[in-house]
């Protein structure tokens, strides 16, 4: 019934233009979504004016106020009327949506914004002798009048979602949406150095981001200022550029990373932009440095010819689709392959203060008023005179306070190094401890290494290195060594058994519940086989099928290198702490295993020096 009272419907509803406040509403559905939207679009068209500074403020969360302040070019009393029409834009110098060199291009922001608000304008242009200003209310439009203002342009937005009051009730709190209008203003000012940003309003202290130097510090100074002096300090410079493709930014060192993507900052052409093959890459290069989840802090920004790129997929240009996707992937991983392998010796306790803050003292001061003669070690009665018979015993009990016993730990100490390996990187070799971690001395400080973790890398660049050149070592078991597993990880492994070949780890079925090991990687020695195949299968169940060969291959590779790596409880000599060490120079990558825990922590001797109050 209710279908046929439709189709009749239907049937009954002629085809009839929608009306101007309509269309601008629906259009204002797609580039207004919320508040920070209003933010975006205004900033970039200060942006596209050529402002050096914005100034930006806004009160409930963008629902009450927004106002932005810019001090660009301004607009002229006939671009001013022009400028609250649908599809009237200054940013394009022909029909040509291929060429963008702008940030806003559609000409829908502002009249979207005035059907929804309450918009009101005032501009000045240079070569006119006063300010103009207009006001929009739900669509309708207030005749131009004359204003006062220096230089620029202001925008007030106020109530939005008054002429649509549904929207309102999809709004989040406040606080959400204020921290939302704060998120798209960091991306915009990360975009543009040169420019000086100011958000204010929310009951918060106003942030102001001053105007940076140009080129790749000011940069840095500007990035610093946003995402913290963590990622200045840990920041490692990338670029790449090949076919008019330019990839550059910074890149935080392994050690900081984060339990979300929320940390990776994308720029096209200017423009911030949220990209799945960009954000790929990014997991791809990271992929021999970070464990599955976590997610590393980065700032890319790419540079090309504007037909490569189309900018206009998305009405929020939040996207875009480039020509040759391929190349701008292959870039980006290689800039940041090339920057971590450079500074692939940077850990997190070499960068902060977390080490440092470890050894500080935790035992509590001795009492600044202390009763020699109520100390129970203290001799009663008279005092005797020195040479007398208490003097043995004084000494014997000061003598004792010496005596510290046993080591509580596993310590091995080891004669003095030769002078030309304190001026190795990692230094020389002095001792073992716990039977975990190499202690090493150079010129001006202390290192201390887990051998497992250092050993690992050292594995899994080595597994890497073979099978690029001529395939992995193998070595041939005298017997079979036969593992049990239960069916559903036989199948797994069995079904990946062309993939394990690659890496020199040869099985067979050898009935239900069972494999056969006939062959294993030379550099792995005695492996636990029926370990490495159980982890093995746990990462094998995680695979997508779309994760291409090389990435499955790098997992396999990580899973043998934990498990032929020295393990954490065995005693090294020192020729082979010293031959850990000297591997480690050598090899890429080496400041973080294939998990990405650092392999080793560095003091200063100046660090060393304030925690006993030497400085």
């Amino acid at each position: 019934m209710r279908q046929a009272q439709n189709r009749s419907l239907n049937e009954a509803m002629p085809v009839r233009q929608l009306p101007e406040q309509v269309v601008n509403r629906i259009a204002a559905g797609e580039v207004v979504e919320r508040p920070a939207s209003v933010v975006k679009e205004l900033v970039e068209n200060a942006i596209d004016a050529g402002a050096s500074r914005v100034d930006i403020f806004t009160d409930g969360g963008g629902r009450r106020r927004i106002g932005i302040t810019d001090d660009g070019s301004g607009m002229t009393h006939a671009d001013l009327a022009l400028a609250v029409d649908r599809h009237a834009t200054s940013k394009l110098d022909d029909e040509d949506l291929l060429r963008i060199r702008t940030l806003g291009f559609r000409g829908e922001a502002l009249p979207s914004i005035g059907a929804v608000a309450r918009l009101g304008i005032t501009t000045r242009h240079a070569g006119e002798p006063h300010a103009w200003s207009l006001s929009v209310e739900g669509g309708a439009k207030s005749p131009i009048m004359p204003a006062a203002l220096s230089q620029g342009t202001r925008v007030e937005v106020s109530d939005l979602f008054y002429a649509t009051p549904a929207r309102l009730k999809f709004l989040k709190t406040d606080r959400t949406e204020a921290e939302a209008i704060r998120e798209v203003v960091r991306r915009l000012a990360m975009a543009r150095p040169d420019i000086a940003f100011t958000l204010a309003g929310e009951e918060r202290a106003p942030v102001t981001w001053a105007a940076a130097l140009p080129g790749a510090p000011g940069r840095l100074t500007r990035l610093g200022d946003i995402l913290g002096a963590d990622f200045r300090s840990s920041a490692i410079e990338v670029r790449s550029e090949r076919e008019g493709v330019v990839v550059e930014g910074f890149a935080a060192a392994p050690s900081l990373t984060r339990a979300n993507a929320l940390g990776q900052y994308l720029f096209v052409n200017g423009r911030p932009v949220r990209d799945k093959l960009i954000l790929g890459a990014v997991r791809a290069a990271y992929s021999d440095y970070l464990p599955r989840d976590r997610h590393p802090v980065v700032a890319l920004f790419v540079t090309l010819e504007p037909q490569e790129v189309d900018a206009n997929v998305h009405p929020a240009k939040t996207e875009v689709r480039f020509r040759n996707a391929g190349l701008v992937r292959a870039l980006i991983v290689h800039a940041l392959k090339d920057g971590l392998a450079r500074e692939g010796r940077r850990t997190a306790a070499n960068t902060d203060g977390a080490a440092l803050a470890s050894f500080r003292p935790s035992f509590a001061p001795r009492p600044t008023s202390w009763d020699w003669r109520s100390s129970p070690s203290y001799p009663t009665g008279p005092m005797p005179a020195f040479g007398g018979s208490a003097a043995p015993a004084f000494a014997e009990a000061g003598q004792a306070a010496f005596d510290v016993g046993t080591p509580t730990a596993d310590v091995r100490f080891e004669a003095q190094p030769a002078a030309d390996m304190l001026d190795r990187p990692l230094g020389a070799a002095r001792t073992q401890i716990h039977e975990t971690y190499i202690v090493s001395q150079t010129r001006d400080g202390l290192i201390v290494v887990d051998q497992h973790a250092a050993h690992e890398r050292i594995v899994y660049e080595k597994l890497k290195a073979s099978l690029a050149r001529n395939g992995v070592q193998r070595q041939i078991l005298l017997i079979p060594e036969i593992v049990e597993l239960d069916e559903a990880t036989v199948e797994k492994l069995l079904d990946r058994s062309l993939e394990l070949a690659t890496f020199g780890l040869a099985i067979d079925s050898f009935g239900p519940g069972a494999v056969a090991v006939r062959e294993t990687p030379s550099l792995l020695g005695k492996a636990n086989a029926a370990g490495l195949l159980r982890d093995l299968a746990e990462h094998m169940a995680e695979w997508d099928e779309a994760l291409p060969l090389e990435r499955r291959l790098m997992h396999v590779a990580a899973t043998m290198a934990c498990h032929g790596s020295v393990r954490a409880g065995r005693r090294l000599k020192p020729e082979e702490m010293n031959a850990l060490l000297r591997e480690m120079e050598d090899t890429p990558n080496s400041g973080q295993c294939n998990h990405g825990r650092p392999t080793y922590v560095e003091l200063k001797l100046s660090d060393i020096e304030k925690l006993f109050g030497r400085r």
